[in-house]
């Protein structure tokens, strides 16, 4: 108890420090009280707030033996995978390929013999099935949670969900309401925490945003909320629960704040800005075929950043010219056994017909840091980030390498228009090793040659541009574990997230280094990270000389937008201020209106 009390004390002190500063966006007319978490979808969302109650399933504890328990478990277990295969063709119909894969992923813990194992144990000491599955679950998620390790803890919160499925299977009586007891009326929803399948089934007609206690940006139920358009705040402490039921307030999911007590200015004004977004939106939205050309003739190449054929479609319609990033990390993800080279050809086939001709950029496959997959049997790593990742672990694996590199050479010789480059690359000799490797797989196809090229992601790639360029034929700066390597700030931790700012002066100096070194040797420069599809983050990566940005398909429209109101020369000018800033709050206060 004394550990939750200085828990809340913490929470509550880290929201004050958050809630005193003006933020970039919209900001109330009058000072308000506001509970300050981390934003985890943008928009704003006006109206009375509903608390869920964190319901605790109470397992009764009835003893059966293990051949009748173990049989209920098969049972109920097959019952889960059967639910969660609907809730995944379901959510594949409404919110696309990439969030129902969250539901697959939860459908391979059912197969986590850990679990069964713990199961079966606590059975054969004398418990009941329901009781010892509860039991198990809750071990395991609450070493994942234990960790400290924010991807390891949205796995547990994952498990947890899965967990209570099959609990309900076992004992109906501890299914929970979920949903149920939602107010008649649009309602901004406040929670402990919500579990994916509860995200991907909320009535968009009466949830009008949401905010959570726990939870980081980078979560399923951040990432669902995004797709649904759902403002969204994570992180808000303990305190966040307790705000009376039926407040008015304003959510703000850009700058994770939720206000309190709001006055009928700042509801006006609130109001307001919502309808502006959406006025800029639709405009945005009817140009977003129009190339992202500055007013004084210069063309910045936009690109998409996808994981599988499916999503292309989406792409080219929201405005993108080609792929500019296309994750091969999720063909291992999101099953439980990897491709072979048959299955992998055929994937990178059909994403080349749906572009029908346009840019193909491949990511070589970029497995460590936050991206495990538990079928490769990795080794257990004290940092993932700073371990065996990216190049250093496909160098060491050729059996993850080469199939992957015969699939995409077999794909170029049937005519797909593709380049290839190689995550985390930190030095020459891995980059001259890699190129070895593709140079002997086309031999033994009679392959064409395709461009080779690698992510910037860390300080030392950045810093020796001008050498890399030697031996690349292009750079892509990951902007997310370039900031997060810069800045010496885990990106997952929510504790941090907020200040690990792409924006930030030292990242900037980073870009323009990667930059002039390319030029140094001819070579083009993109940008893949989520700096390319903020506006104004476009805005300064144009002006630093970055040639392609690829980004979410629907950020396109508003970064087109940005580029096509502004000429080159004002960019560069822009950017030139943006390097000479102390911080990344300097940086931002260089976009319009918020100075």
């Amino acid at each position: 108890m004394d550990g939750l009390v200085a828990q809340e004390k913490a929470d509550a002190e880290r929201a004050a420090q958050r809630k005193a500063a003006p933020v970039a966006g919209w900001n109330p007319p009058q000072a308000q009280a506001a509970v300050a978490g981390i934003g985890a979808s943008p928009g704003l969302a006006i109206g009375p707030v509903h608390v869920l109650a964190a319901a605790q399933a109470d397992v009764v504890d009835r003893p059966t033996s293990l051949g009748e328990g173990g049989a209920q478990l098969q049972d109920a277990i097959n019952r889960t995978r059967l639910q969660l295969k609907a809730l995944q063709d379901d959510t594949q119909r409404r919110l696309g390929a990439a969030d129902a894969a969250i539901f697959a992923a939860q459908a391979g813990l059912l197969e986590d013999t850990d679990l069964i194992t713990r199961t079966c144990q606590a059975m054969v000491q004398g418990h009941g099935v329901a009781w010892s599955w509860h039991d198990a679950v809750e071990q395991v998620a609450g070493s994942l949670s234990s960790l400290g390790n924010p991807v390891l803890a949205a796995r547990a919160a994952d498990l947890r969900d899965v967990g209570r499925r099959v609990l309900a299977q076992l004992d109906p009586s501890t299914a929970q309401g979920g949903m149920a007891g939602l107010p008649d009326v649009p309602c901004i929803l406040l929670a402990t925490d919500l579990s994916p399948s509860d995200t991907a089934n909320l009535d968009t007609a009466r949830v009008l945003g949401l905010a959570t206690a726990q939870g980081g940006p980078t979560s399923h139920t951040a990432i669902l909320a995004r797709t649904l358009g759902l403002p969204a705040v994570v992180a808000g402490g303990a305190g966040l629960l307790g705000i009376a039921a039926g407040s008015e307030a304003i959510l703000d999911g850009t700058t994770g704040r939720l206000y309190l007590s709001p006055s009928a200015e700042d509801l006006a004004s609130a109001r307001a800005w919502i309808d502006e977004q959406q006025a800029i939106r639709e405009r945005e939205a009817a140009q977003r075929a129009q190339p992202a050309q500055t007013t004084d003739g210069h063309h910045i190449d936009i690109g998409a950043n996808v994981n599988l054929p499916e999503q292309v479609p989406l792409a080219l319609e929201q405005g993108a010219e080609g792929v500019g990033l296309m994750r091969t990390e999720f063909l291992f993800l999101e099953r439980g056994s990897t491709p072979d080279e048959d299955e992998q050809y055929a994937t990178y086939r059909a994403m080349a017909q749906a572009l029908d001709g346009r840019a193909l950029i491949v990511r070589a496959l970029d497995i460590g840091g936050d991206k495990q997959v538990a079928h490769l049997e990795l080794p257990r790593e004290e940092n993932p980030f700073l371990g065996v990742r990216g190049a250093r672990l496909l160098l060491r694996r050729p059996d993850l390498l080469e199939p992957q590199l015969r699939a995409l050479y077999r794909a170029a010789k049937d005519g797909a228009r593709l380049s290839i480059m190689f995550p985390m690359v930190t030095s020459v000799p891995e980059l001259t090793a890699l190129r070895a490797i593709c140079e002997r797989i086309r031999g033994e196809l009679s392959a064409p040659a395709v461009p080779l090229g690698i992510m910037i992601e860390v300080p030392a790639a950045a810093a020796q541009a001008d050498v890399l360029a030697r031996h690349a034929d292009f750079f892509s700066i990951g902007t997310n574990d370039l900031t997060q390597y810069v800045l010496a700030i885990d990106r997952q931790n929510p504790e941090l997230a907020a200040e690990a700012d792409s924006l930030h002066p030292a990242v900037l100096r980073a870009i323009r280094a990667t930059v002039e070194g390319a030029r140094a040797q001819g070579r083009w420069v993109g940008v893949c990270g989520g700096l390319a599809g903020d506006p104004f983050g476009a805005a300064l990566l144009a002006g630093l000389g970055v040639d392609e940005l690829s980004m979410t398909p629907n950020d396109i429209p508003a970064v087109k937008a940005r580029l096509r109101a502004s000429a080159l020369d004002a960019l560069r000018s822009l950017a030139e201020q943006a390097l000479d800033c102390e911080d990344a709050a300097q940086v931002r206060a260089l976009d319009r209106g918020t100075a």
